[in-house]
């Protein structure tokens, strides 16, 4: 989708850094960006708020991507120094190798100074469903970790209630007799009318594997599933779980991009 993009002092700088806006144009509002256009902007304000010297989890997905690509630019051209980076997967870590940046993982660096990534569901209270891609284990475990949390969505993430876009809602398990747990984990949310499905992929439909070695089971909800503390830990005591994909009060920062901009929302 392309739309105009409105001369917005918030993220102006982010766009003329991100190659989309230049000082000379006559009228930003002639700036006709894509969705993903928006998406780099959204990466490069949450950017700015690296510094030199900052361990930082490095998120995965196309939006997330973005934001590791500008931080590899940033150290290519000495503008940041002594990064040290985290993956949140195996394709972020090839990404980041790629670009130079420095990593490494929580075992040496269990404090991490800022994370930034993407989401797939954001509620008014900066909860987030993600795991969609399939990282959300190593997502939650960097994520966790971490002082700051930034995230980067456009504004078809926000939804009123988790579960609301009536898209997946991940849950990764073990392999073993995934049907039993899957069916489990249906009957958990029965009255919010879940359907569970083992994530597949291709024209056989193997089972999606993690990077972890485990299957992930999408759960479809057509009502509020209500408490999400309550929620989460009901799903966390089925033997079987490894963990799912509601971060709750865990993003201090979400960009927002949209047809009016960037809008920064503070925890």
């Amino acid at each position: 989708m392309a739309i105009p993009y409105p001369h917005f002092i918030s993220s102006e700088k982010a766009a003329m850094e991100a190659g989309l806006l230049v000082p000379s144009s006559p009228s930003s509002s002639s700036v006709i960006l894509t969705q993903d256009d928006l998406k780099k902007i959204a990466a490069y304000k949450a950017v700015e708020y690296v510094e030199s010297g900052m361990v930082l989890g490095l998120g995965t997905g196309s939006t997330a991507k973005h934001a590791v690509d500008r931080i590899g630019e940033l150290l290519r051209q000495g503008k940041l120094k002594d990064i040290i980076g985290i993956p949140t997967s195996k394709k972020t870590h090839e990404q980041a190798l790629s670009l130079g940046i420095p990593l490494s993982d929580l075992d040496s660096h269990s404090v991490v100074d800022l994370a930034i990534d993407g989401a797939d569901e954001v509620d008014p209270y900066l909860n987030l469903v993600k795991g969609r891609g399939g990282s959300l284990l190593r997502e939650k475990m960097v994520e966790g970790a971490c002082k700051k949390f930034v995230v980067i969505v456009d504004e078809s993430k926000l939804v009123n209630y988790l579960g609301g876009s009536g898209l997946a809602m991940p849950v990764e398990i073990i392999q073993f007799c995934w049907k039993f747990t899957l069916e489990r984990l249906q009957n958990l949310f029965e009255e919010s009318g879940c359907l569970a499905k083992l994530r597949t992929f291709g024209e056989k439909e193997e089972p999606f594997v993690t990077d972890n070695g485990n299957y992930i089971v999408d759960l479809y909800f057509k009502n509020s599933i209500g408490d999400l503390k309550a929620a989460s830990d009901a799903i966390l005591q089925l033997a079987g779980v490894v963990e799912h994909g509601m971060f709750l009060d865990m993003a201090t920062t979400v960009i927002v991009a949209g047809e009016l901009g960037i809008t920064v929302k503070h925890k």
